[in-house]
């Protein structure tokens, strides 16, 4: 009798789980719809599940905006994601163990709750002072003054402080005793340990900074150093109703994070929940 009643629930727990994922997806499904449809046909009848003609000229017309080509938007977003992510990973991790293993060293408490705290603002009011200290380094429109910008990831450190400060101190005692190095010390007892987190936040870097455009927009001085989502909203800047176009490149820019997510989610969320063992 109990085994019924358990297999009506999971029924229903997976129909209700099926039910809310498609609920989610069909905005997805309708973009990538809307960059097969005229956009006639997606303001007179929008709720088409399936359209009408496939049509693959849109493609063409989105091939260079802003008198720039669409593979160089493709190009750098590629290589300031890659560049920045591993930029971010190296200094977010070197940072978070030098303060756990000395956090009584001077300013290192203030430095830990200045950057903790830039968690709570967006990027956009970081406007004006981000400008002026990219002006006096000399950084604007330059693709360092970007990867620089974008490396900075305070969630990316307070995963890693999470994470190192569960290892026990006993494991780093030994390493001591034995003979290693700080250097030692991080490289081959406690990154190894790390790899789950390591991981972890590479791929939350990489997704958050693909689909950053305000800071590149505010940074870059020409739309040479574009990347993808700046050209999506110059796309829709300059074109205004043009729906195919933008749910076409809004698809190319979206599909290879969405892709990379889909096949890192498990790892993602092991990570999360290793950061967040001690607080």
């Amino acid at each position: 009798m109990i085994r019924p009643v358990r297999l009506v629930w999971t029924v229903l727990a997976y129909a209700t789980a099926t039910l809310v994922s498609l609920i989610f997806l069909y905005p997805y499904w309708w973009m990538l719809i809307g960059a097969f449809r005229r956009t006639r046909d997606v303001l007179t009848d929008p709720l088409v599940l399936w359209p009408e003609q496939i049509e693959f000229s849109v493609f063409a017309s989105i091939a260079r905006v802003g008198g720039v080509e669409l593979w160089r938007y493709a190009a750098n977003s590629l290589a300031i994601t890659v560049a920045s992510t591993l930029l971010g990973v190296m200094v977010t991790a070197l940072g978070a163990y030098a303060l756990v293993r000395r956090p009584t060293l001077p300013g290192f408490g203030l430095l830990r709750g200045g950057f903790l705290l830039t968690i709570m603002y967006p990027y956009m009011l970081l406007v004006i002072p981000v400008y002026i200290v990219m002006y006096k380094l000399g950084l604007l429109g330059s693709y360092l003054g970007i990867v620089l910008f974008l490396a900075l990831g305070p969630l990316q450190f307070f995963l890693f402080e999470q994470f190192f400060r569960s290892i026990p101190k006993e494991v780093i005692e030994a390493a001591i005793i034995d003979g290693a190095s700080e250097w030692n010390v991080l490289t081959r007892v406690v990154m190894p340990m790390a790899k789950p987190v390591v991981a972890t936040v590479a791929l939350i870097t990489f997704l958050l900074n693909w689909a950053q455009w305000f800071p590149i927009l505010v940074i870059s001085a020409t739309p040479d150093t574009y990347t993808l989502p700046v050209a999506l909203l110059s796309l829709n800047s300059e074109l205004g109703s043009n729906f195919q176009g933008i749910m076409a490149l809004a698809a190319i820019t979206t599909l290879p994070p969405a892709i990379l997510f889909v096949f890192a989610q498990k790892r993602v969320m092991e990570g999360m929940a290793s950061g967040a063992v001690k607080g």
